[in-house]
């Protein structure tokens, strides 16, 4: 599937989730479902909890979080000491 087709599933709308970007159609932020990749849900755990999302719902999240970070020059969150 293409990037754009992809990124038509998420949606941004101030008057859902405070305008934060959800899968569109529901109420889930994207924000949300990486966070609970990052905690270890695999994609099928997650499309079981939460029916009628897909495999390119979750997929769409990951692309709009990498192209949200292309051009974001990041400062540490902790200073290393030799």
């Amino acid at each position: 599937m293409k990037d754009e087709q992809l990124l038509e599933r998420i949606a941004i709308n101030p008057k859902i989730m405070v305008g934060k970007p959800v899968i569109r159609g529901t109420r889930l932020t994207v924000e949300y479902i990486l966070n609970l990749l990052a905690h270890g849900e695999t994609m099928e755990e997650i499309i079981k909890e939460y029916k009628g999302l897909t495999y390119e719902d979750i997929q769409a999240c990951i692309l709009f979080a990498t192209k949200s970070l292309e051009d974001t020059t990041f400062m540490p969150l902790t200073v290393e000491t030799v």
